[in-house]
């Protein structure tokens, strides 16, 4: 899988119906996965969107998800810039470029959905995501 850089948006908790309204703009292939799939079933939060993603005929992606509880955004913040793809040297690279001088809020590291996955601000403010697929 190439590397890819696209947007990531945060929700208070209308992810869900945000996604699918891009859907209906752009088309595509919308997953959608909530907290309750992945091992918080019985959290207040099960039916909230963990992680959305909408890929599009047109070559686009977007994904999205709900702030988990505690983590509310404030309008203006509601975006990550996201990396994702296979290759661990060239993302794990980019993680250390981003990281420096930053500050990282999610260490990049082993998640629960198996992937590596971490989350950081760079020197200018800009929030980052880095996913490492571990699966071939």
């Amino acid at each position: 899988m190439v590397s890819r850089l696209n947007p990531y948006l945060s929700f208070n908790g209308d992810a869900r119906q945000a996604m699918e309204f891009y859907k209906e703009v752009f088309g595509g292939t919308l997953a959608l996965n909530s907290y309750g799939e992945f091992g918080q079933a019985d959290a207040p939060n099960a039916d909230k969107i963990m992680h959305g993603m909408l890929e599009t005929t047109s070559g686009f992606t977007l994904m999205g998800a709900d702030n988990p509880p505690g983590m509310e955004s404030e309008q203006g913040s509601s975006y990550s810039v996201s990396l994702s793809g296979d290759d661990d040297a060239e993302l794990r690279g980019y993680w250390e470029k981003l990281s420096e001088g930053g500050s990282v809020s999610v260490p990049l590291e082993k998640q629960m959905w198996g992937d590596v996955f971490g989350m950081c601000t760079d020197r200018f403010g800009v929030p980052w995501m880095v996913n490492i697929s571990t699966e071939s």
